[in-house]
């Protein structure tokens, strides 16, 4: 049991007062035999035995009132029955949020969501224990930031609703990286969560450090996790797969696919889908049938009156998550999707180029020119999306020309030259080549990046045939480099410039250069690899590269809120938002959904479409993430009204009335009886 005056229990030996002044008492009287009473001792042993049990529940009823005043007097706490937590009123009270859209889920019996319930309930027990400091936590970038009262929780912006996710990992890593450089004493951390994996990520190799990392603070840490699990039934969540401008004049129009999903497979059901574009909107029927529904490829006519440029919105009738019941587009002419290559060998130029200029979506126009070294300066360089080198490594003005097409965004993907031991001297961004070395038997790779890169899976899960690749001969690379996939021995086949800006937290895995710089240790040459013959890898490797380059090209771009979006939209023109605010979220640019302006750029931010499935991290496992640490968890409901801490010294006033009440009537005289008052013990003793 907690007590937010728990030096009061000090005061407990008290307890002993009643038979302290029994024994004293009994000690007032001395036992003098005098046998002219005899009998009156041996009438009174007709009544002893339920004298002496009422005495005995006299003096426990006075013990007892003694105690319950005690513990009145310590403010003893109650966490209801999902908890008894040790320990007193703490010194800081660090408050983690989840902001994630799924939090915005609701009961279908209580207007309030999962994080505004979490809000106020933290508020009403922060509010009880009387923490001498407030902190709330929701970017891990800015660290914790403090709050004069936790009433303001249920109130502050910065506690509003997202659409992006919580990294819990870093924000552990940043409360933690805040107690330990700010001395902070007795803390208690709570975490307001609704355990969603793609928020926890709770297979990241970080949980070991930040659990060690805890573990060593000087001074107690104790978690509280109020666990918003139950989700909500029935919920359907909607996304824009695709949309594209094609045709031109009269014969405009967008060509949309939105994609339906729903946690698990109910009752067919009819969704309106509702698409909005410049305030004209209508409404197309999408059948339901399981998981999933797709509406491919759905042409809305735009005509030659219509910009261009312009942003739209999806949405679907109100259900019990309103934060995935919208999606933002943007569309424009995409611009060309143009390649230089700048290859040795005729038969590796070749290659490249037919998988560079073949476009992965009908209507998109694509080109690859081969371009000789030395002449890429002149080569129209400024509206290309990627550069294939397969050269000795740039120098002079061909350098000059490659820096600055990374440096505005262009993406580059540099092949070894057929004799790198002439231009060993080379570097580009820090990298350069070694030597070739054959493997016989040929080798595949063994281990490559999924979850993110040009290698990652596909959008519906597959991943691509990369370990079907056979390499024969590779060349080695000298410098700092991350390894996107790596051949048996730990030489890598892809690999990414490790230079300038990265992002992801210290022990949160292998970093993620920023680099748009990327070094393939093989060529499409037959004798070197089946990239060519295998020519979904390679395909699919050139498509992705393509698209990173078009984006510094284009006039409008899609992020996943979170704080590269955010950091994306600060870093440009002041932002001009588009759409419609929402409603209880957050109101910082990157964070939230809607359609922003940077000068003549559109940016829609929409949430990451991890968020749409309700995969959650089991208890055990969070156990184990916070094993040896304290940990309680506290299970939460939306729109719940009970408290998760509350004061119960009334309780124990009670228990003091009714222990006087108690003790005053058993020390009531019992009435005699009119026929044996003559005869009563009583009787001779007033004789006497």
């Amino acid at each position: 049991m907690t007590f937010l005056q728990p030096w009061m229990l000090v005061a407990l030996p008290l307890v002993s007062l009643p038979i302290v002044i029994h024994l004293i008492n009994q000690r007032r009287f001395q036992t003098v035999p005098w046998a002219a009473m005899r009998f009156l001792l041996s009438a009174r042993a007709l009544s002893r035995g339920y004298s002496r049990l009422r005495h005995w529940l006299v003096m426990a009823l006075r013990m007892l009132a003694v105690a319950a005043v005690v513990f009145a007097v310590g403010r003893p706490l109650s966490r209801g029955w999902l908890a008894l937590a040790a320990g007193g009123r703490p010194d800081t009270a660090l408050v983690i949020l989840d902001r994630s859209p799924s939090m915005a889920e609701r009961d279908v019996r209580a207007s309030d969501t999962k994080l505004a319930t979490g809000r106020r309930q933290v508020a009403e027990a922060l509010v009880t224990l009387g923490a001498t400091r407030t902190l709330l936590l929701v970017d891990p970038e800015r660290g914790p930031v403090e709050v004069a009262d936790p009433r303001a929780l249920e109130s502050l912006p910065a506690a509003g609703a997202s659409a992006a996710p919580a990294d819990m990992p870093r924000l552990l890593e940043a409360a933690h990286e805040y107690l330990r450089s700010s001395g902070a004493g007795t803390t208690e951390i709570w975490i307001c969560s609704d355990q969603r994996s793609n928020d926890w990520a709770i297979d990241a190799p970080a949980w070991g450090g930040i659990r060690d990392a805890f573990a060593r603070l000087p001074q107690p840490v104790r978690f509280q996790l109020v666990a918003f699990e139950e989700a909500a039934a029935g919920n359907v969540a909607v996304r824009v797969n695709a949309a594209l401008l094609e045709g031109r004049g009269d014969e405009r129009r967008l060509s949309i696919t939105v994609a339906l999903a729903r946690d698990a497979a109910a009752e067919p059901v009819t969704v309106p889908v509702t698409i909005e574009i410049g305030g004209a909107s209508s409404t197309v029927d999408v059948p339901l049938t399981d998981r999933e529904a797709v509406l491919a490829n759905h042409a809305i006519p735009l005509g030659a009156a219509t910009e261009p440029r312009g942003w739209g919105r999806v949405s679907i009738p109100a259900d019990a998550n309103a934060a995935d019941n919208d999606f933002f587009f943007v569309f424009d002419e995409a611009p060309p999707r143009r390649t230089l290559v700048v290859a040795e060998e005729a038969a590796a130029a070749r290659a490249l180029a037919l998988a560079a200029e073949i476009p992965p979506e009908r209507g998109l126009a694509a080109t690859a020119t081969i371009v000789a070294p030395g002449a890429l300066e002149t080569s129209g360089l400024e509206d290309a999306a990627l550069v294939l080198w397969q050269a000795p490594l740039p120098d002079g003005s061909d350098r000059a020309a490659l820096e600055a097409h990374v440096a505005r965004g262009g993406q580059v993907i540099l092949l070894p030259p057929s004799r790198p031991e002439e231009t060993s001297d080379r570097t580009f961004v820090g990298v350069g080549w070694t030597a070739w070395r054959g493997h016989d038997p040929p080798v595949a790779p063994v281990t490559w990046r999924t979850d993110r890169d040009l290698l990652a899976n596909t959008r519906s899960g597959a991943a691509l045939p990369v370990g079907g690749l056979i390499a024969r001969r590779t060349c080695g690379l000298a410098g700092d480099v991350v390894t996107l996939a790596g051949l048996p021995g730990g030489q890598p086949l892809l690999a990414r410039a490790a230079t300038g800006e990265v992002e992801g937290a210290a022990g949160a895995g292998p970093v993620r250069p920023v680099s748009n710089v990327a070094f393939l240790t093989t060529t499409a040459a037959p004798k070197d690899s089946t990239l060519a013959a295998e020519g979904v890898v390679l395909y699919c490797l050139l498509q992705r590269a393509i698209e990173r380059g078009l984006l510094p090209l284009s006039n409008v771009r899609l992020l996943e809120a979170g704080g590269e979006a955010a950091a994306i939209l600060r870093a440009g023109a002041t932002p001009r938002r588009l759409s419609p605010p929402v409603a209880g979220a957050v109101t910082e640019p990157g964070w939230t959904a809607g359609v922003y302006a940077l000068g003549d750029r559109l940016v829609a931010v929409n949430r990451p479409q991890a968020e749409d499935a309700a995969t959650l991290v089991d208890d055990a496992r969070i156990d184990e993430a916070f094993a040896g640490l304290a940990l309680t968890r506290i299970e939460g409901q939306a729109g719940g009204t009970g408290r998760l801490v509350q004061e119960i010294w009334r309780g124990f006033l009670v228990a003091v009335i009714l222990a006087l009440v108690g003790e005053g009537l058993l020390c009531l005289p019992s009435p005699p009886r009119p026929e044996t008052a003559a005869r009563s013990p009583r009787a001779f003793e007033a004789a006497a």
